[in-house]
């Protein structure tokens, strides 16, 4: 196993400076991401600018990476590939097309998405559009010898009143997802099946043969609120923004409720390989480079220690 981390919650530094203090630190491999400068997203980053990558670039990055004996567990490119809107559609899917391309000029194996929904139908519906869209996608994909994994995040900033954006973050829907297309696999991320009541040791263990790479990212979950004021669906009005559930709050690794003790036991059991990627979302750990960086460096040895 490696450890690394989502390159973008570092900001706007370049991707060669922050390799180098990875390495430093002790890390193995980095998530890169890949997003458009252009974008609105929340932790997202361009870390490579994919539009205009070619094979000097990818050349000089390998070189960077060899000199600070690191390497790219995944490029990352999480947006919707169900929109509704056809023409944002096509747009990111046009995006992580070029996403794919940059993975193959660094022998990268796998690129991280999400599948994203469609709101103006119903799940059932999703899902044919998702084996349409997702075919066109996959064949692309496999062209370039690079291998498609889905976070399990349900995204509820992107839906009405909170629900999921994803048609992806359940084992009810991995299984349909899979029926469609077995050679997909999973970005796992705990902390999501967690705050939705998921048991994610379980989970783990059953889909061990689809866990392509791991995010490594705690949760609390805010249970009196849910009890006693919000309920399972979460915070309706007076929201600070569309991501403001009041049902949760991400940590880094060891500051939450993950059993990671636990996770890192089935990890061994079921015989994962692949990276441990720290995805940095902890407000405590945001505001100014330093913060960020101190977040990482604790994410870092505590789970060193685990993965030991």
């Amino acid at each position: 196993m490696k450890l690394g981390f989502l390159s973008g919650c570092l900001g706007s530094i370049p991707l060669e400076e922050k390799i180098k203090w990875a390495s430093k630190i002790g890390f193995d491999t980095i998530e890169v991401s890949c997003w458009p400068y252009n974008n609105t997203r929340d932790y997202s980053g361009t870390d490579i600018d994919v539009e205009n990558f070619n094979e000097e670039k990818a050349k000089r990055l390998q070189e960077v990476l060899a000199e600070n004996n690191m390497t790219i567990s995944s490029l990352a490119y999480y947006d919707n590939n169900l929109h509704e809107d056809l023409t944002i559609r096509n747009n990111y899917i046009n995006h992580l097309k070029k996403v794919i391309d940059a993975a193959n000029l660094l022998g990268v194996e796998l690129v991280g998405t999400f599948t994203g929904r469609s709101m103006n139908i119903t799940i059932e519906e999703n899902f044919k559009e998702f084996e349409r869209v997702f075919s066109e996608i996959l064949k692309y994909a496999s062209y370039k010898n690079v291998k498609i994994m889905i976070e399990n995040c349900p995204m509820p900033g992107w839906n009405k009143d909170g629900f999921a954006g994803t048609i992806s973050y359940s084992p009810e829907l991995w299984d349909k997802m899979f029926e469609i297309f077995p050679e997909l696999g999973l970005n796992f991320d705990p902390s999501h099946l967690l705050w939705l009541n998921i048991n994610y040791l379980y989970a783990l263990e059953k889909y061990k043969d689809k866990i392509f790479h791991i995010h490594a990212k705690d949760v609390i979950v805010n249970r009196e609120g849910i009890e006693k004021y919000y309920g399972i669906y979460g915070k309706q009005i007076n929201k600070k923004n569309e991501w403001d559930t009041g049902l949760f709050t991400y940590k880094m690794p060891g500051k939450g409720e993950i059993d990671w003790h636990a996770f890192f036991e089935i990890i061994k059991k079921i015989g994962y390989k692949g990276a441990i990627s720290i995805e940095h979302e902890d407000p405590e750990y945001e505001g100014s480079l330093d913060k960020i960086k101190q977040g990482l460096i604790l994410g870092y040895e505590f789970l060193s220690k685990l993965m030991g």
